[in-house]
């Protein structure tokens, strides 16, 4: 199992254990994660599962592709971190990934 640190906007951490091959917003939903609502269920269609990677961790998880870069114009408060958690594939090299959770969804 990989490793995932979720911390809310109040600062809370939560760390949840991942299986290769989902995405971080399945697991944060499969989980009960606040801050992560996920209406579109993972098909990039909207930006309630946006997330704020930990600047150590961008060069790893990689940058959004053009399709999510549209749908994040759509996020709350985006920074140039931002990525959508549905589009975050979960493998062995993300152990130990952390994310943050905006103060609310758009």
């Amino acid at each position: 199992m990989v490793k995932i640190t979720y911390i809310d906007s109040s600062d809370k951490p939560r760390t949840i254990d991942a299986e290769v091959g989902a995405t971080v917003m399945e697991t944060a939903v499969k989980n009960d994660v606040p801050g992560i609502e996920a209406e579109c269920g993972g098909a990039c269609a909207c930006a309630t599962c946006h997330v704020y990677v930990d600047e150590a961790w961008r060069e790893r998880v990689g940058e959004p592709s053009p399709m999510e870069e549209d749908m994040l114009d759509f996020g709350y408060d985006v920074r140039p971190n931002s990525r959508l958690s549905c589009q975050i594939k979960v493998t062995e090299q993300l152990d130990g990934l952390v994310v943050r959770t905006p103060e609310r969804q758009a």
